[in-house]
């Protein structure tokens, strides 16, 4: 990882993000000889999730859920 003396980053902090997020690589900013903070492009994620994107899509009969099922109900509390 590429480190940058804290002066050199100050006066070149917007080019160093430019090439930091075209390359996909961060980098090290040092004080005194010593790194003290990371700067890394935020990774994109692949595959976004979208809410709602079934909406209207897919119908279910309301009746499936709401009447009782006598196997799930002797799951819960077991056979009547």
């Amino acid at each position: 990882m590429l480190i940058i003396n804290m002066h050199e980053a100050k006066t070149n902090l917007s080019k160093l993000i430019d090439e930091a997020v075209k390359s996909g690589a961060g980098f090290m900013i040092a004080k005194s000889g010593k790194p003290i903070v990371i700067v890394e492009p935020i990774k994109k994620e692949k595959n976004p999730v979208i809410y709602g994107l079934m909406k209207r899509k897919i119908k279910i009969d309301d009746e499936d859920f709401d009447s009782p099922s006598k196997e799930i109900n002797e799951m819960f509390y077991g056979k009547a």
